[in-house]
């Protein structure tokens, strides 16, 4: 059983980042541009969920701590 899933600075920190930036840049632009960097942004998250899945961690549950985490950091 895992003992410790918290969350902590590291591999995949500057994806999330890039990912949260460019979720929050497409909502401000009309069209099928937003939706290609919408899809790039969410392309961004697989470096940190394989990290967690080599890891043996649950991603989604780690994906939405890193996700709420990100959201606090202002820009």
């Amino acid at each position: 059983s895992l003992q410790n899933d918290s969350v902590v600075a590291g591999g995949g920190a500057i994806e999330m980042e890039l990912s949260k930036y460019l979720r929050d840049y497409s909502r401000t632009i009309p069209g099928k541009q937003q939706l290609l960097i919408g899809a790039y942004a969410k392309a961004l998250e697989i470096i940190p969920r394989q990290l967690c899945d080599n890891a043996g961690f649950d991603a989604t549950n780690i994906l939405n701590k890193l996700r709420a985490k990100h959201a606090q950091v202002g820009p």
